[in-house]
């Protein structure tokens, strides 16, 4: 312990480490103290169905707000699935010759792990391509209610 009148505390605080000088008349001491940060990340993973659609192409019913969208105004239910995808929401409008529905679809199997092939993502968007664009749009809501990915970030100090 440090006492008395000759002797002079001062405390220097730096960025995560505190350091304490005790300076007597001619004798230095110096104590150094790390704050230590533990971090926990958990992630827990739900899956709605491997494999297959969680509707088919066909079921614009089971989500009517969907099938509405699609109806009443088809580029802005477009424009509003990539982006819940994570894309640029302007793709859709972009889209020629389907090539940008055709990747959408494959990303979309791909992230979900949707048994298909690149052969049947062209025959579906080119025989139904409203439909398959409301089927995609009910996939990634179906997804995201599920929670799909939930990633959490705990600390301690």
């Amino acid at each position: 312990s440090v006492s008395g009148e000759n002797k002079r505390n001062s405390l220097e605080v730096s960025q995560r480490s505190y350091r304490f000088h005790f300076t007597e008349a001619h004798q230095s001491r110096t104590c150094k103290i790390m704050a230590v940060q533990q971090t926990t990340i958990v992630t827990t993973q739900h899956h709605v169905s491997s494999g297959t659609w969680t509707t088919g192409i066909c079921d614009c019913c089971s989500d009517m707000s969907t099938c509405c969208c699609g109806l009443f105004c088809f580029p802005c239910m477009q424009c509003q699935t990539v982006s819940q995808f994570g894309w640029c929401f302007c793709m859709p409008l972009l889209d020629c010759c389907m090539i940008v529905s055709c990747c959408f679809r494959q990303k979309t199997r791909e992230r979900y792990n949707i048994n298909g092939s690149c052969c049947d993502d062209f025959c579906t968007l080119c025989f139904c391509y409203p439909c398959a664009w409301c089927q995609m749009s009910r996939e990634i809501k179906t997804r995201a209610r599920s929670g799909s990915v939930i990633t959490q970030q705990i600390t301690h100090s």
